[in-house]
């Protein structure tokens, strides 16, 4: 037996639309805090990922970040212009083209680490509800890209 809704639900109950709308006012907070260090989020996500682990492909890069080349390699070439990236083809296989931070990215780093602080505290919980919202929302990612089983 389902416990799916029979009828259509108003927007405001509508998980997509509270996960959507949420996403947008995550961008709304980091969008003044990134500009000051000439990122847009997605950027951002790229970065991230890379202070984490340099010299990535950009298909290992848009698998961690469930994005496809072709989103994901305009977002590089706007970083490599910005000289925090650059991009070589892998000598072990021509096919593949690697990131790698440059010396200005590498220092964008600690800039960068006030952003996490800053997103905290706006959200007014706690360290324990973050990371339960997380953990959920990471299962819920997982289900709906298996096909919700």
């Amino acid at each position: 037996m389902s416990d799916a809704p029979t009828a259509m639900p108003a927007l405001p109950d509508f998980l997509c639309f509270a996960a959507y709308s949420t996403g947008h006012a995550f961008n709304r907070l980091y969008k003044p805090l990134l500009e000051a260090m000439g990122l847009t989020y997605p950027q951002y996500l790229v970065m991230v990922q890379l202070w984490a682990e340099d010299d990535q492909t950009v298909g290992a890069l848009g698998g961690r970040l469930f994005l496809e080349s072709n989103t994901l390699t305009p977002l590089i070439k706007r970083l490599e212009a910005s000289g925090f990236v650059t991009r070589r083809r892998d000598p072990a296989d021509e096919r593949q083209v690697r990131v790698v931070l440059t010396a200005a990215g590498r220092a964008l780093e600690a800039q960068a680490q006030s952003v996490p602080g800053c997103i905290f505290e706006a959200t007014g919980l706690t360290l324990d509800e973050i990371q339960r919202l997380t953990r959920d929302l990471t299962t819920l990612r997982d289900r709906l890209l298996a096909g919700g089983t």
